[in-house]
């Protein structure tokens, strides 16, 4: 019986928050191990499910970096990076699109349908979702990176067109440049405009990291635009957490409420955030 009472508090302290963010956009960029581990993907995608059963409305950013260079590897041609960027020519550009909007997309898709939810794929080129431009500059140096792109503009239309009729829709951050072009873009980057033009409530980036650490390595609960800058230039910040910082500090000057960088590899580590007091990662504020 105090196991069933437990389960009920669980219910009741949720209730508020569920109340707050019923009808309202969620904005979630999915990567890291959650991505990978079967265990973790069955929860997230119980998370998502149950987020719009119960009137939130969830929008997946997926990344793919790790499968991309696995399938090159695979075809023969050697993954090159520049300060962390790959770089992408025509015919990297053939496999990331395949990659990302051919798989991973569509095996996200069917994770949520398998698990009693109505997902959509869709890629930055439908709908003229993303519209791209190009990137000329890695960790400040100008090089030649190919087909790597930045968000230029983000046409929601077609994913408020999905969410009204119950879809989930779910991203592969692939856009098209004014030149016609297509162009392979940070998910975190998309995942970032994706919410400021959706006007979302929350945006949620799962890593796998408890959430941006001290220099003493300590978990910070709350970040604000000058706490990220002053910990950029003293060097807490680096690296691969820059891209996930710049997309918040993109959404909240935006108008999104919050955005939360948390573990993805914490079991139901979305509803761990967003229902509950505690939370488990950090929220940047505007």
């Amino acid at each position: 019986m105090n196991r069933l009472i437990e389960k009920a508090n669980i219910l009741i302290e949720a209730l508020p928050y569920i109340r707050a963010f019923a009808g309202k956009t969620l904005v979630i960029k999915y990567g890291g191990h959650a991505q990978l581990d079967e265990a973790l993907k069955a929860g997230f995608a119980e998370d998502v499910v149950l987020m719009k059963y119960i009137g939130l409305n969830p929008v997946i950013v997926h990344g793919g970096g790790p499968q991309i260079s696995d399938m090159m590897k695979r075809l023969g041609k050697e993954p090159r990076f520049v300060n962390g960027v790959r770089v992408t020519d025509k015919e990297t550009m053939e496999i990331v699109e395949m990659v990302l909007g051919g798989v991973i997309n569509k095996e996200i898709v069917e994770l949520i349908t398998r698990h009693g939810g109505r997902a959509v794929g869709v890629s930055g080129k439908d709908g003229r979702l993303i519209t791209a431009k190009p990137v000329k500059a890695a960790g400040g140096k100008r090089v030649d990176l190919g087909q790597v792109g930045d968000v230029d503009s983000i046409d929601p239309q077609i994913l408020v067109d999905l969410t009204s009729n119950r879809y989930i829709p779910v991203i592969a951050p692939v856009g098209v440049g004014r030149d016609g072009r297509t162009y392979n873009i940070n998910a975190d980057l998309v995942a970032g405009a994706v919410a400021r033009a959706v006007r979302a409530e929350k945006l949620v980036m799962l890593t796998d990291v408890a959430g941006i650490l001290n220099a003493k390595g300590a978990l910070i609960p709350t970040l604000s635009r000058k706490d990220i800058q002053r910990l950029i230039k003293s060097g807490t910040i680096t690296s691969g957490m820059l891209p996930k910082v710049h997309a918040c500090l993109t959404a909240v000057e935006g108008g999104v409420a919050k955005a939360h960088i948390i573990d993805g590899r914490v079991p139901h580590a979305l509803l761990l955030e967003i229902f509950t007091k505690e939370g488990i990662g950090t929220e940047i504020i505007a």
